[in-house]
């Protein structure tokens, strides 16, 4: 009797040399979707979805075999041959496309932040572990060597005992994160829908407003019911290396302090500046440690050990111990170094102790580490972001989030309780009201 290979590798098991059919939500042209797209082409692309066909056009095209939708509902009720989801709608949408495809047992790429409130990230992380997807959040350097030789290099006492963490982004004001000028000039007036754009759908959960080229496609990123501002956007990228090699986990004292450049609508959009100061507690042989992050070209300090024409990079972080500094660029701690620069000569690099994944982060190797652990389903070695990883990460970020919108405050954090113990306010931030007809 011969058994087909699902059988022989158990359940969730789909053999290297299978194919998985994969969909893709939210996927216009130039779009984080539309490359992560790119990045899975060794798989069949079987099914696209976007609210705006217009700006999705080309991607369609790319894909003519794959079926089109406006609405991630029919996709996912009417397509049965999906076995896994990209996701890189705006993140007010992440939770309710993530929940649906994980509770009909697909395995879910979906880009960072992982979801738009702490709530949700919680429980898309508890969602994913009962369902027993393959699961990725698309911090691609997470996937990088430099992160795992940061650790290698934290464990091996590099720089000594960690007390203190600076991060920081040019973000909003540069790497056109949203379109400043877009915000400025918003109008009172209502312009037409755009030919091929569902804006109720665009809206998802969010409560409803008129359509305005204010939110889409570009500036979403800047309004409250649509995004999470710098720290949610970048925070994944630039704390995670301290995240991962300092195995930070939930802070436990948050305050913020910002300044906003439109006075008038303080209250729906995020700051032009801010600096948010985190405490996390002691962990394992980690002392505790204060990280500072700052976004609008806010840098921190300048270190001692840097020579009168050095600069900081637009974004990255310095990690500071009682017997060195390292400062690594954005993602995943890439131009990785210690500081001065006869100390990063010297230095003899310890032993490679940690597993690498397979392939760039810049071209591809994240999509395909998820890819990887698609197809060694439940009893393989999950994806280097599985929402495990991720949604901690997120929520970290996001309580930051919420310490910027109620700033000037200081809030105390329990993790295991899931709340703040010191102010209700901040409570109720930590999830939102959905539109009728919109459920996790």
């Amino acid at each position: 009797m011969i058994l087909p290979r699902h059988v022989l590798g158990g359940k969730g098991y789909t053999s290297p040399s299978d194919k998985l059919n994969i969909a893709g939500v939210g996927i216009r042209e130039w779009g984080m979707g539309s490359r992560n797209l790119a990045n899975c082409e060794t798989e069949n692309i079987v099914a696209l979805c976007d609210v705006d066909h217009n700006l999705s056009s080309a991607t369609f095209n790319k894909y003519p075999k794959a079926k089109t939708y406006k609405d991630f509902r029919v996709m996912l009720e009417n397509q049965k041959n999906i076995d896994a989801v990209i996701i890189a709608t705006p993140d007010h949408n992440h939770a309710m496309i993530s929940m649906m495809a994980i509770k009909l047992g697909k395995h879910v790429f979906c880009q960072k932040p992982l979801t738009h409130t702490v709530y949700e990230a919680r429980l898309i992380t508890e969602t994913a572990k009962k369902y027993k997807v393959q699961t990725q959040m698309g911090n691609q350097g997470r996937s990088s060597d430099e992160i795992r030789k940061l650790k290698e290099w934290i464990d091996d006492g590099a720089i000594g005992s960690v007390r203190e963490v600076y991060a920081w982004t040019d973000r909003p004001i540069g790497g056109n994160a949203w379109d400043t000028f877009a915000v400025k000039a918003k109008s009172k007036d209502k312009p037409p829908i755009p030919k091929g754009l569902d804006w109720n759908l665009w809206l998802g959960p969010a409560k409803y407003r008129d359509y305005h080229p204010d939110y889409h496609p570009l500036s979403w990123r800047a309004w409250i019911d649509f995004g999470t501002g710098s720290m949610g956007d970048m925070g994944c990228h630039i704390i995670d290396p301290s995240f991962y090699a300092l195995e930070l986990g939930a802070p436990t004292e948050i305050q913020a302090t910002s300044t906003h450049w439109i006075p008038e609508i303080e209250s729906q959009t995020y700051p032009s500046a801010s600096i948010v100061r985190m405490k996390f507690p002691k962990r394992g042989k980690h002392p505790e440690l204060k990280l500072t992050w700052s976004d609008g070209r806010i840098l921190p300090p300048i270190p001692e050990e840097f020579k009168n024409d050095e600069k900081f990079t637009l974004s990255g972080a310095m990690i500071i111990g009682d017997k060195g500094k390292i400062i690594h660029d954005s993602h995943g701690a890439s131009d990785l170094k210690l500081i001065p620069e006869e100390k990063m000569l010297s230095y003899k690099q310890p032993s490679k102790t940690i597993q690498r994944v397979n392939g760039d982060w810049r071209r591809g190797g994240h999509e395909q580490d998820w890819i990887r652990a698609c197809k060694e389903g439940v009893t393989g070695t999950p994806a280097s972001s599985s929402f495990e990883y991720g949604g901690p990460l997120t929520e970290m970020a996001l309580l930051g989030m919420i310490a910027i919108r109620l700033k000037d405050q200081r809030l105390i954090w329990d993790s295991k309780k899931f709340k703040f113990t010191n102010n209700e306010m901040a409570n109720e931030l930590l999830h939102k009201e959905y539109r009728d007809g919109w459920t996790l």
